[in-house]
């Protein structure tokens, strides 16, 4: 028979050699399946280290897949940090980016400093409000925040949509459904060869890590997450605080927004998110909501995406294989969880007695 218990006391070790198992045994399943398509695991595995590190442009490119998982799963992190499920990162890129795309397009005559500051503050004001809609419903109503976010994100990719094949669709594309591209005065500048977003990317880690760890409010939050009660004792304004945590999480979602359309797209377009809002789901789980192992996670979910897409050019495997190779290595991770937080304790049928077998030996011995 089959029980499961929770564990007590979780050390950092165990769950560390739990993950390492994780991983040593999704490598050795995609193994296999890489073997079955009648390639070679290691060359194929070696391959997808040296498409994400092998050369000076594939570390760029790794970087510039890291940056936006990286902070949009900094921005989830604190809602989750409070237990508000925060699904709706994708829709909060999209709106950073529609805030952001309406300042350069509009105003790219300003200076390039100005109107970079200008998009990125106005691009973490509307994926912040986007966040508090939901946070605002849970308030008032009890609505649950993780239908109510992911509902949201369909109504952004819609708004964009409508925006790119209506209303700002560029007359100078040749009936092509596209939005007009940013003036150089909108796009990021690149610090040695990679756009400046990751050097936002690193002082946002420190700043989250140093905002939760040592701020009131990020102690605030974090009590809240733990019990709600516990915190109505110790005075904490629960309305504000869950106010204030989700238009943060927003708001550093929206800047990736700006981000992304700026120095990656450089316009706005339906596919300006990526899938980065789900990914970046994973990734604060993984990481355990700590700021320093979401930078290091980010990093490695980033090599994974970039050495996925070489392999494909390189062993001309199909796109739809590359994807189950990271699928199933992230189904093998994501699961070492349950192992992390729970036992699992096999008893001998014989050996298991009913309670009412229990008290009917307990009263005969008695008598």
């Amino acid at each position: 028979m089959l029980r499961i218990v929770k564990k007590g006391e979780i050390y950092k070790k165990d769950s560390i050699k739990i993950k390492a198992i994780a991983i040593v045994l999704s490598l050795i399943v995609v193994g296999i399946f890489i073997f079955s398509l009648g390639l070679n695991p290691l060359k194929v595995y070696t391959s997808m280290i040296e498409g994400a590190f092998g050369s000076e442009y594939k570390i760029k490119q790794t970087i510039i897949k890291a940056i936006p998982l990286l902070i949009t799963a900094l921005g989830i992190s604190i809602a989750f940090k409070m237990q508000f499920q925060n699904i709706g990162g994708e829709g909060q890129i999209i709106m950073g980016a529609f805030a952001a795309s309406c300042f350069a397009l509009n105003f790219h005559n300003l200076p390039k400093p100005v109107l970079l500051i200008i998009m990125a503050v106005s691009a973490m004001i509307a994926g912040g409000l986007w966040a508090i809609i939901p946070a605002f419903l849970k308030i008032k109503w009890g609505t649950n925040e993780t239908i109510v976010t992911l509902m949201m994100n369909y109504i952004a990719l819609n708004w964009i949509t409508f925006l790119q094949f209506d209303l700002w669709k560029d007359p100078n594309a040749g009936g092509f459904p596209r939005i007009a591209s940013f003036n150089d005065n909108a796009i990021l500048p690149k610090v040695f060869g990679v756009h400046i977003g990751w050097i936002i990317a690193i002082v946002l880690t420190i700043v989250t890590y140093i905002f939760m760890k040592y701020s009131k409010k990020g102690y605030e939050i974090s009590v809240l997450g733990e019990s709600e009660s516990t915190a109505k004792y110790a005075g904490i304004n629960i309305k504000e605080t869950i106010i204030t945590a989700v238009f943060i999480s927003g708001g550093l979602c929206g800047l990736v927004g700006m981000i992304q359309a700026s120095a990656v797209s450089n316009t706005l377009s339906v596919e300006v998110t990526g899938g980065v809002g789900f990914t970046a789901i994973i990734i604060s789980w993984l990481a355990s909501l700590s700021a320093p192992i979401i930078f290091i996670t980010s990093i490695l979910f980033a090599a994974l995406v970039q050495g996925g897409t070489y392999i494909q050019v390189a062993f001309g495997i199909p796109s739809a294989a590359a994807s189950v190779l990271q699928g199933t290595i992230l189904f093998f991770v994501l699961g070492s969880e349950f192992f992390i937080k729970y036992s699992v304790i096999f008893h001998k049928h014989n050996k298991i007695r009913s309670r009412s077998k229990v008290l009917k030996e307990a009263g005969e011995w008695i008598q």
